[in-house]
């Protein structure tokens, strides 16, 4: 086994009606879903922030909704409320076979830090523990699929392949929030950094 399949963020918050949804982000589920049946591993990814989390609009007066900040990390994209721990927008959608996974990474959960990366907080130093699982398990080929392309799975596939996993972001298979042209500069970015980029 040398292969693995990561499904990022596939959350209620993050589909039509949830409350950072992704267009179209719950169009992706059947393909995972078809995909995770013939996977050798699977990981999913699951934000899973604290309630008054420090990337929350919320959490910052006079800041709205997709503002910017800045952070003793570096700069941090204000979002509205999502994935608070617990709640059913932080639940994988219904319909994702999340029990076809070998291993649930949460991120996000500390409150002072934003994690887009399954490998690492946004400061780009505090390790998930992916990378040690994937090692561990022989793991060196990486696909990967979820919500949403110019966040999460870019973070995600850009950090693997720093770390020389052979990384590949089947794009058919997500989504992208696309601000201010942040598709095209993650997919810049992404083809940077080594990753394939096909579907």
């Amino acid at each position: 086994m040398s292969h693995a399949l990561i499904v990022v963020d596939v959350q209620n918050d993050f589909c039509p009606g949830g409350a950072l949804a992704v267009p179209d982000g719950d169009r992706i589920v059947s393909g995972i879903n078809a995909l995770m049946a013939k996977a050798e591993a699977v990981i999913l990814t699951q934000d899973w922030h604290p309630a008054g989390h420090s990337s929350f609009a919320s959490s910052h007066a006079g800041k709205a909704p997709y503002d910017m900040t800045e952070m003793f990390y570096g700069p941090q994209v204000l979002w509205p409320d999502h994935c608070v721990q617990g709640s059913d927008g932080a639940a994988f959608h219904a319909d994702l076979h999340a029990d076809r996974a070998d291993l649930i990474i949460r991120k996000g959960f500390r409150p002072e830090i934003d994690s887009y990366s399954a490998f690492f907080e946004n400061d780009q130093k505090t390790p998930t523990g992916l990378e040690g699982y994937l090692r561990t398990r022989g793991i060196t080929t990486l696909t990967m699929t979820g919500l949403a392309t110019d966040f999460c799975v870019n973070f995600s596939a850009v950090d693997a392949a720093k770390l020389g996993f052979d990384v590949t972001v089947r794009m058919d298979l997500c989504r992208a929030i696309d601000m201010d042209g942040s598709l095209a500069a993650a997919q810049s970015t992404m083809a940077a950094a080594g990753v394939q980029m096909n579907g």
